[in-house]
């Protein structure tokens, strides 16, 4: 099971990926916010935050009590409501929704956070830079807003 879960974020990633294979080429003709990263950045830094997603999940699923599972839960939540964001910003290019979209992602993280320090103080620390990269990405999507 380790190995899934480890997988399991880089596997949504991926096939998010997939579906939006033209996304950096589209992001790079964005205009750009102060603070942007050059497209190159985006992946290698959603690769490390999904090994810490993994890594936090493992940890926590170890724990094998209800209360892991009901953390885990919330957690799979917001695994699928992640891969849906790039869909609505790429591929939809619906930047308004996909802003509020990201928030409510951001609101699931923070709560799977929460749950998973209440059982595992390194698991909750391993999903921080993930909410933090989370912010990050909701000032870009909002400069796009504000910009477009």
């Amino acid at each position: 099971m380790g190995i899934f879960l480890t997988v399991l974020p880089l596997a949504v990633g991926g096939a998010a990926a997939v579906l939006t294979m033209d996304a950096m080429a589209q992001y790079s003709a964005l205009p750009q916010p102060p603070l942007a990263p050059p497209a190159w950045v985006f992946p290698a830094v959603w690769t490390v935050l999904y090994l810490l997603m993994g890594a936090a999940s493992r940890r926590v699923y170890r724990l094998g009590t209800q209360e892991s599972r009901n953390a885990l839960m919330l957690y799979y939540v917001q695994l699928a409501v992640h891969f849906v964001w790039p869909l609505l910003y790429f591929r939809a290019q619906e930047y308004a929704v996909a802003f509020w979209w990201l928030l409510l992602l951001l609101a699931l993280v923070l709560a799977a956070l929460s749950a998973f320090s209440r059982l595992d103080k390194a698991a909750g620390r391993l999903l921080m830079p993930y909410a933090a990269w989370l912010l990050f990405a909701a000032y870009l999507n909002y400069s796009m807003i504000r910009m477009a």
